[in-house]
This record gives C-alpha cells, structure tokens and sequence, in this order.
C-alpha cells in the first residue's frame, strides 16, 4: 500500500479506501468538545452538587475541604482538581496517540503521510513534560481515594441511607475511573516492569498478569471514563438546577 502522494486525475495522500478519517475526527470533537466543557464547568462555579452528589470536577482531594468553602478563592476550587486528571490524560500513551493523530496530523491513521517533515520526538518542550507521565499517576491516587469515598458518601441521604440514580451514576463513575486509572502503563511497569526475574517474585507477577489484561484495553477506559465524567456532572447539574428529578430506589 502507497503512503505518497500519487498525481493523476485525482491527487490524494493516501491509496486507502476506507473511511480512516473518522477515528481522527472522532478524536478531535469529543476531546475539544469535552475540553471546552471542563473548562466551562471550572469557571461556572454553580449546581456542581445536589444533595449527597457532587461533580467529579469539585471533588478536591483534600481531607475536610470541600469545594464550597474555597468560595473565597479568586480561582475556581475546581482548579485544584483539575490540573491532576489533566495532566494524568494529556500525558497518557492512549491520549498521546489520539491527540498526535487527531490534532497535528502526526500521522492521521496508518498508512497515512504526517504532515512534518522530520521526527523529534518528546525532547522540546512542551512534549517533553509526556515524560511526567508517572508522576501524575502518583497524583492521581489521591483523587481516585476521595472520589470512592464521595461515591459511597452519594449513597446517604438526610433521611439515612439510600439509593438514588445518582448514586448509581456516581458508582460507576468511579468504578470506571479506576478501570482507566489502574491500567495505566506506569502502574503495570511498578508492578513488575522493573523485575529481572518474574519467578522470584509470584505476588508481584500475578498483579502484574492482571493488570495487563486490563492494559490492553486501555484505551477504551480513556474514552469510557471521559464520557462518564461528562455524564456525572452533567446529571448533578440539571439536578440542582431543578431541571430533572432524581428518582430514589430506596
């Protein structure tokens, strides 16, 4: 298959017949789309909860601080959130590749001509902060932490305990966070990357079976999860807003 440009009655980049410009396409709107959302949200400071729920976005992971008493900070309280996760995805393998693809073209899909013109990796700025990578997954535990213990806090109501469908959203919200967290590459390499010899160390070996099961899929976590973040906030926020009910089970 041809990867140059071919002249003729018809000049195209690339000899493939398929429709490979969806995936970039995809990339491209659901990350701006979910980008501009974010950054939206930060800046609105308003129906981010509603009663036990609150949006992942002002989950600050700081023990005893919640979001609406930083209300005094000239800054939004969800920027102490934010730029975690935000780093944690823009330095991400999975998200390195959509973006790489998707906004700069380098290169749209296989088979497929970049449009640069030499290769210099992640060694200039800003793409050699990619190499930060790890370090952001430290900073990540954290927020996973406190965004289990709003999830399990969604469950009790005024009146006691109690399911809403809220609490089920912000259930899986985090479950599927955790999916996307613990599949990471930096996870599965401090689980046995750095291991010489798997068999003198059985534990270690089997955490790190089950995690690349996982981390094969791990691009589908960073997709699902983001979309699950999204949906979170967006349910708590129509909630406050009174524009919908929050039906309890129980």
């Amino acid at each position: 298959m041809s990867t140059k440009p071919v002249t003729g009655t018809e000049k195209r980049l690339t000899d493939r017949q398929d429709n490979w410009w969806i995936e970039p396409l995809f990339t491209v709107l659901s990350l701006g789309i979910f980008g501009l959302y974010a950054m939206w949200v930060a800046w609105n400071r308003q129906h981010y909860e509603f009663g036990p729920y609150i949006s992942p976005f002002y989950s600050i992971p700081i023990p005893g601080v919640h979001a609406r008493d930083l209300d005094w900070l000239a800054i939004s309280p969800a920027f102490l959130v934010l730029w975690i996760p935000l780093g944690f995805r823009a330095t991400c393998y999975y998200y390195r590749k959509a973006y790489y693809r998707a906004f700069f073209w380098d290169p749209p899909a296989c088979a497929v001509p970049e449009l640069r013109k030499s290769y210099g990796g992640e060694r200039a700025f800003p793409f050699v902060l990619n190499n930060l990578h790890r370090y952001f997954w430290y900073l990540s535990i954290p927020v996973m932490i406190f965004l289990w213990y709003e999830a399990i806090k969604a469950f009790f109501f005024s009146d006691g305990f109690g399911i809403g469908v809220g609490s089920l959203i912000m259930l899986a919200n985090v479950i599927l966070l955790s999916y996307y967290t613990f599949s990471c590459h930096a996870w599965r390499h401090i689980a046995g990357g750095c291991l010489n010899c798997m068999s003198k160390h059985k534990t270690r070996y089997n955490l790190w079976q089950r995690i690349t099961r996982i981390n094969e899929s791990h691009g589908f976590w960073a997709v699902i999860s983001m979309f699950s973040v999204w949906f979170t906030d967006v349910y708590i926020r129509l909630c406050s807003m009174g524009t919908i009910t929050d039906f309890r089970f129980f």
